[in-house]
């Protein structure tokens, strides 16, 4: 039994956290043990995971910084949990991860860098400075896999060491993302769509690199063309209390045109009950979960090419330069103007590229077998 332990900075509804959380469902049980460590708190996700039958544990660091009594529990906990293997998710995750090597008898440790790098300067100060220690380390982890070859090539230019470069892909689970019309039914219902509304949503975090304003700018041209186009936005921090979103949607007409939903502990009924998903990132992006997600829905998308967008959706959706609402307004309408049945045949196209690509059970494997080289390597 591989007991496998990861270390992420937090479990709030994100790209890497929802991998994780895929991820661990996806285990083999039988050669496997998995447990979790969240350097903050235990988020949306904590109790989700506990559900799957996995420890959860939290530190409690405000913001990810360190401090003595977070340590103290750091070493304490894997002591306890005595893993076999540490995986690191993200910057912060990956250099707690390296750090409790050194609490546990040092077992190899696997790194997971989620994120493009166009710059440090769009980061902020705490970011900047781990990814700067990150590339000094980068030689200490057995392994450090990224989620695109973008991701890579930036990581590696910055000073990450390519001879630990490994590329595994998000994964997505074909059967939790598809979509009845029952359900499709029920999911206009719940969140307040009329039957010929055109719904386009955009699930993102509130963050200067998921563009909010680029997506809202865009929203506003093609409502003058679509009057039954209707707009979910979701994610931490989008909600009625981001006065930086209200206002721009007061400035642009969009006030009774645009939903703020917020965090969704349930993101398969928010992609059920759109007809067109969107991703406006002007940076940062590597594999964009909430790509293959809407994808694996059904969903044709129109997404900015940041990362590994372009290749995800293929022949399947529209891709346009980012920082650019004119283009991403006539994308989405280019698929508004494919009607419903349009849309479908191009959704039913895209479900079945994102999951011949990237199906969850084969991702999973890919990291069994890291886990097990990781081992052998160290024994």
């Amino acid at each position: 039994m591989i007991r496998v332990c990861h270390i992420i900075t937090g479990l709030y509804t994100g790209g890497a956290e929802m991998m994780l959380l895929k991820l661990l469902s996806a285990t083999d049980r039988d050669h496997f043990e998995p447990s979790v460590i969240s350097l903050i708190d235990r988020g949306a996700l904590g109790k989700r995971i506990a559900a799957l039958d996995i420890p959860v544990e939290s530190l409690g660091m405000v913001r990810g910084r360190p401090g003595p009594t977070a340590l103290a529990r750091l070493w304490r906990t894997i002591r306890r949990l005595r893993p076999t293997v540490l995986q690191g998710w993200m910057y912060h995750g990956n250099l707690a991860a390296s750090l409790a090597a050194g609490f546990g008898g040092n077992p190899p440790v696997l790194w997971n860098v989620r994120q493009t790098l166009y710059g440090l300067g769009a980061e902020k100060p705490l970011t900047r400075a781990a990814i700067r220690l990150s590339a000094r380390v980068s030689g200490s982890p057995a392994y450090i896999v990224y989620n695109s070859r973008l991701s890579a090539e930036q990581h590696e230019a910055a000073g990450f060491r390519r001879e630990r470069r490994v590329i595994v892909p998000n994964g997505f689970d074909g059967p939790a993302f598809g979509v009845t019309d029952a359900r499709r039914r029920q999911a206009r219902l719940d969140f307040g769509l009329a039957d010929d509304a055109l719904a386009i949503g955009l699930a993102a975090r509130a963050h200067p690199m998921k563009d909010h304003g680029n997506f809202l700018r865009a929203a506003a041209l093609l409502a003058e063309q679509r009057p039954e186009a209707r707009f979910l936005l979701a994610g931490r921090g989008v909600d009625e209390d981001n006065a930086e979103l209200l206002g721009l949607m007061g400035q642009l007409g969009l006030a009774r045109r645009v939903s703020l939903l917020g965090e969704q502990q349930d993101m398969r009924a928010f992609y059920a009950a759109l007809d067109i998903a969107a991703l406006s990132s002007a940076w940062g992006e590597g594999f964009p979960n909430v790509l293959g997600e809407a994808m694996a829905a059904g969903l044709p998308c129109a997404a900015t090419d940041v990362g590994e967008s372009a290749d995800i959706i293929g022949e399947t959706g529209r891709i346009v330069p980012p920082q650019d609402p004119a283009a991403l307004a006539a994308a989405l309408a280019g698929l508004a103007e494919l009607g419903r049945d349009g849309r479908r045949r191009l959704g039913t196209r895209a479900r079945e590229r994102v999951l011949n690509r990237y199906a969850l059970p084969t991702v999973a494997t890919r990291y069994e077998q890291l886990y097990r080289g990781a081992v052998e390597q160290g024994a």
